[in-house]
């Protein structure tokens, strides 16, 4: 059974930085796409950042040059670094894995940007 797990998320002050993790688990020999997606209150989940098997990137303009998203495919592991972080970035952070074509999901980490 496949698994995604997120952590990282946390309480932080505007400006501040934090990185946040997601590992799959299961019978998983190769992984697709993987991506970084968020859910604000009351806003609809949208896409924060993807990268693809052969590490290109693609950013949301709101997060370009202050979020970088990385990722290692002998831990089966998906990176978001996020450097300058503003309230407006306070969200639940979901990490998405394309396994053998069926897309996964995580179950989510808050981070809150506040002082």
């Amino acid at each position: 059974q496949v698994q995604l797990v997120e952590s990282g998320g946390g309480l932080v002050q505007p400006g501040g930085s934090l990185r946040l993790s997601c590992a799959a688990s299961g019978n998983i020999f190769s992984i697709g796409p993987m991506g970084w997606y968020r859910q604000a209150p009351g806003k609809q989940r949208e896409l924060v950042a993807t990268v693809s098997t052969n590490g290109n990137t693609n950013y949301a303009d709101s997060v370009k040059g202050r979020f970088t998203i990385s990722r290692d495919n002998a831990k089966k592991t998906v990176y978001l670094q996020m450097n300058s972080l503003k309230p407006e970035d306070t969200a639940v952070y979901y990490c998405n894995a394309v396994i053998y074509g069926i897309p996964y999901w995580g179950k989510g980490t808050l981070v809150s940007v506040s002082s």
